[in-house]
């Protein structure tokens, strides 16, 4: 699909012979809404794991996650479909055209997407079979799964983002709604994949910040990409509404472990680690969009990136690193924070859990790691305003 994306003509995924947009079709919501139950099911498949073990492919939580996949698919297959027989003219030149049929390039990247996850469904339940439960998170079945979610969330954004770009004004702003949700829903995708460096006992190591430096790159792309003021800041809003709503309601639910080894009992459904304050830095970037992203040439981009890198990493910092030791301590131990209920029931009881990792064996930050981190954190945000300038052209 790449090779034929790049065949185009150049300036083609943005013509600006596309015609305006005057109404949000159905399958656009249906499309990203869809998309935001494959990390809500990850989330709760992660908590059906810790909680009970792995019991059987269908559980309600492998069912959220494949249909969050699968309905993007067929949604995006009746456009391509109706686009390529019984499409207008208009929508025929806010299509791209693959194997002879036309579509939106949203579209096409989800049924990829919604493909690859179905492809891993059969392999992942073979893995299971054959190895037990899952060491690590990014095992061979899940990383191919994680690809596939990725290729269905990107493509639900890049199908809100082509309704944004070419909209009327309130088409756009509809649009550019689902846009920032979509963008949220990425976040999620990106914390879930990150868990494993992500717990509070990790967050004072160097590793932590270097991974983090991801997030930067989400919301610069957020900030720039969105019609609105504040786009990093509702993506982040979004990602953190979503992770701390499965912290909140999961426990609500009694369960106990069904597969040994069981280390300790536990009676309620496990919650995720509670969010990671993005909202913070999120806020300040947008400040720094507006004032230093109205120029959009190589060396203003430049300097604002540099800007949005350094304020990402310095805010999330000071924020995380101490937010972190609130999570382990005493205080964090109830229903809001959920301190200390994310282990699984496999995971053996010891004094490990209640302090930081890594303090023995040279893992914290210092001041050589913490400016690793800063320079990543201003990479990732150049990098991302080179694909929001991308964006901010997509129409098809």
């Amino acid at each position: 699909m790449q090779s034929s994306v790049a065949s185009l003509p150049a300036g083609s995924i943005h013509a600006p012979a596309v015609a305006k947009a005057y109404a949000l079709p159905w399958f656009v919501y249906a499309v990203v809404f869809a998309a935001a139950c494959i990390p809500i099911g990850a989330l709760w498949d992660i908590s059906w794991h810790s909680t009970i073990g792995r019991d059987s492919f269908w559980t309600p939580a492998h069912i959220m996650i494949y249909l969050g996949g699968a309905l993007p698919g067929f949604c995006c297959g009746w456009v391509v479909l109706k686009t390529s027989f019984f499409g207008t003219p208009e929508e025929r030149a806010a299509s791209v055209r693959y194997l002879g049929f036309h579509g939106p390039l949203g579209a096409w990247v989800a049924i990829w997407g919604s493909l690859t996850m179905l492809v891993s469904a059969p392999f992942d339940n073979w893995w299971h079979d054959a190895y037990g439960l899952d060491v690590e998170i990014l095992s061979p079945p899940h990383t191919l799964l994680a690809l596939g979610m990725y290729a269905v969330a990107v493509g639900a954004m890049l199908l809100a983002l082509s309704w944004q770009n070419r909209g009327a004004e309130q088409t756009a702003r509809a649009a550019s709604r689902l846009f920032l949700f979509a963008m949220g829903v990425l976040l999620v995708m990106a914390s879930i994949i990150l868990t494993e460096e992500s717990y509070p006992n990790a967050q004072h190591r160097r590793s932590f910040y270097w991974v983090c430096s991801i997030y930067a790159f989400y919301l610069t792309i957020a900030a720039r990409a969105s019609r609105g003021r504040w786009g990093a800041t509702l993506a982040a809003a979004i990602y953190m509404g979503i992770v701390a709503g499965m912290v909140w309601i999961l426990p609500l639910f009694r369960a106990r472990p069904l597969l040994a080894p069981i280390y300790f009992q536990v009676d309620h459904m496990v919650p995720p680690v509670f969010p990671l304050l993005l909202v913070a830095p999120a806020f300040l970037m947008d400040l720094i969009n507006q004032r230093l992203g109205t120029k959009r040439t190589f060396i203003s981009d430049s300097v604002c990136a540099m800007f949005l890198g350094a304020a990402f990493f310095l805010i999330f910092l000071v924020i995380q690193w101490n937010f972190s030791a609130f999570l382990l301590s005493k205080s964090a131990e109830n229903w809001i924070f959920a301190g200390g209920r994310q282990w699984p029931y496999f995971a053996p009881p010891s004094e490990w859990r209640g302090r930081f990792w890594g303090i023995m064996s040279n893992q914290w930050l210092n001041w050589a790691s913490a400016t690793l981190a800063l320079v990543l954190a201003m990479v990732g945000a150049r990098l991302a305003l080179s694909v929001a300038n991308w964006m901010s052209r997509v129409q098809r």
